[in-house]
């Protein structure tokens, strides 16, 4: 996954410098799903010692978002996307790496193929879970619902 970790950082630091800020690693990317873990640094951290909201809530970004990515680069088409709505719920203090899982692949692919040819703004809610592995097993500390927007942008004349 060394690759796709480069390639999320170079992006990162060219458009969102946050989130090259705070590292996040991808520990597994494939057609179904994608968990993307951010360390609990000095740079992530709160005041209490676990990871800082804006933090969590840049790796769930970081999570849904990248097989959107991953299969907009397979099809070679122009889309838009961005987040238009974000709800989060906080079970517990993430006091370790947080690891941020997104398993609707299917649905996110067909979305963008959706996009591609209708032309129209497609939308579709993306749920992410975070955890703890280290501290709390697969028991989640977060759950991220996010609404996903893509549109096909017309090629440049």
């Amino acid at each position: 996954m060394f690759a796709e970790t480069f390639k999320v950082r170079l992006w990162a630091a060219l458009k969102i410098p946050h989130l090259f800020f705070i590292r996040p690693s991808v520990v597994e990317l494939d057609d179904h799903r994608c968990v993307v873990r951010v360390p609990l640094t000095r740079r992530t951290r709160n005041h209490l010692g676990s990871m800082y909201f804006g933090s969590l809530c840049a790796g769930a970004d970081t999570a849904g978002g990248l097989i959107a990515f991953r299969e907009i680069g397979r099809t070679g088409g122009r889309v838009s996307l961005i987040f238009k709505e974000f709800r989060a719920e906080f079970l517990k203090r993430p006091e370790g790496d947080v690891h941020f899982i997104c398993e609707e692949g299917d649905a996110i692919r067909n979305l963008v193929h959706a996009a591609l040819e209708t032309g129209e703004r497609q939308t579709l809610p993306v749920h992410i879970t975070a955890t703890v592995p280290l501290k709390f097993g697969d028991e989640p500390v977060a759950r991220f619902e996010l609404m996903l927007s893509l549109k096909r942008r017309e090629a440049s004349s």
